[in-house]
């Protein structure tokens, strides 16, 4: 038993209706929707006033270890319309060593995505997108992706009977398009990027009618990615962090917690303070960084976007506005790291702290240490670092010494500048 039904009661949910996140629109919550007149996202609205009245937060504690415990903070009015794989709460894992050496009297955690199904944080939104799609009678979906995004909603339509369409860059990690043919979806490869791949998709909409479900393109992604910062802000006694860093391409985690913090506070779970916001991207691809930079309130395509985190390879974003009106709301600011300051983040993490990252993850930490260093963050700070999928699912370096049988061995030289070091 998983999702609403495990929780054992079927509640009304507290969805009023659907915001044009631009000009503030009302839509009808219960019609599928796209994007807004204004070729905006809608944000889910909801009687917060109700929510506080109804669920006290003492009332979490009886409840299963899932994202779906948070369901009246959630849009799915029918728990038999829910799609759940077990999205099981993700942990935080601090990071000791790395911080005695560099954060005195701070804390690093790393949350680590990388536990839901599929490998990855984009469980979290595609779980209620494809559960809400369910509700809405939707029988066919189709998605730009990088990989994670698209071996989400694959397993999800798998899961809900509903048929699924994947477009990838030509280069996308082969796991990711093997794991999205595996769980039945049909998959293509396109030689361009995620946007170029999002135009073929929203060519297919108009001919094949299946529901877009692009990045921010649909209301409910937003939702299900907010539950990382209510899911935090739980893990951490309802005090949420000083600093976030999180990995960004299209912005609907960074977003999605944003709006989640708002709620919690008017419902009465959480007190004022909120973390400052930090984007992170690569210096090959860095379209919010730069927008922050320049003081704009949007961010122009990067062209020839390129990076060995290809989670964060995302040329232009829709809801660029709102990535950055989080980022400043919050007094945060974005920031990018070379593939070179991953790389060596990546490994260091895993070497020092037995945490395998993946390069988008590794980029936090990356950012992590270049804000310290300049100033920007404090070392006393505790700072949440999103890993926002396993490691596992990326190419690693060749590794290995070969020895051969027969052969004496030099166990001294073996050995040599091999023994791990003492701990402090």
């Amino acid at each position: 038993m998983s999702g609403l039904a495990a929780i054992g009661e079927d509640l009304p949910t507290f969805v009023t209706h659907l915001e044009c996140s631009l000009t503030a629109e009302r839509y009808p919550a219960d019609t599928l929707q796209t994007l807004s007149k204004a070729g905006r996202p809608l944000l889910v609205r909801y009687d917060l006033d109700g929510i506080r009245r109804a669920l006290p937060r003492r009332a979490l504690a009886g409840r299963p270890q899932s994202l779906w415990r948070y369901r009246e903070l959630l849009p799915v009015r029918r728990a038999q319309n829910v799609v759940s794989l077990g999205e099981v709460m993700t942990p935080l894992i601090p990071l000791p060593r790395i911080a005695a050496r560099l954060a005195t009297g701070g804390e690093i955690l790393v949350k680590d995505e990388g536990r839901l199904p599929t490998g990855s944080f984009k469980a979290r939104g595609l779980a209620v997108a494809v559960s809400m799609a369910r509700e809405l009678g939707v029988d066919t979906m189709a998605m730009p992706t990088n990989g994670n995004a698209g071996a989400a909603m694959a397993a999800y339509c798998s899961r809900s009977g509903i048929k699924a369409y994947v477009f990838c860059p030509d280069d996308t990690p082969a796991v990711n398009v093997r794991e999205i043919a595996m769980q039945g979806a049909e998959v293509f490869l396109v030689d361009g990027l995620i946007d170029d791949c999002g135009k073929l998709v929203g060519e297919g909409e108009r001919v094949a009618g299946w529901f877009n479900c692009s990045t921010l393109r649909e209301p409910y992604r937003i939702e299900g990615k907010k539950t990382m910062g209510i899911e935090l802000a739980e893990q951490l006694g309802w005090e949420l962090p000083d600093v976030i860093f999180y990995p960004t391409g299209g912005g609907t985690g960074i977003i999605g917690m944003w709006k989640a913090f708002a709620e919690l506070a008017a419902i009465g779970w959480i007190g004022p303070k909120r973390p400052r916001m930090v984007v992170v991207q690569a210096t090959g691809c860095a379209p919010i960084v730069r927008a922050w930079q320049e003081g704009a309130e949007h961010a122009p395509r990067w062209e020839n976007a390129r990076t060995v985190a290809a989670g964060i390879r995302v040329p232009q974003a829709i809801g660029d506005f709102l990535i950055l009106r989080a980022v400043r709301e919050s007094g945060g600011f974005a920031t990018a790291v070379s593939d070179d300051a991953i790389a060596e983040a990546w490994s260091e993490v895993a070497a020092e702290e037995g945490v395998l990252l993946c390069p988008e993850g590794a980029a936090t930490y990356a950012a992590y240490k270049q804000a310290l260093a300049d100033g920007r963050i404090r070392r006393e700070d505790r700072a949440v670092l999103f890993n926002c999928a396993s490691g596992l699912k990326y190419p690693m370096p060749d590794a290995g010494t070969p020895l051969q049988l027969g052969n004496a061995v030099d166990w001294r030289g073996l050995v040599k500048d091999r023994r791990p070091t003492a701990r402090r």
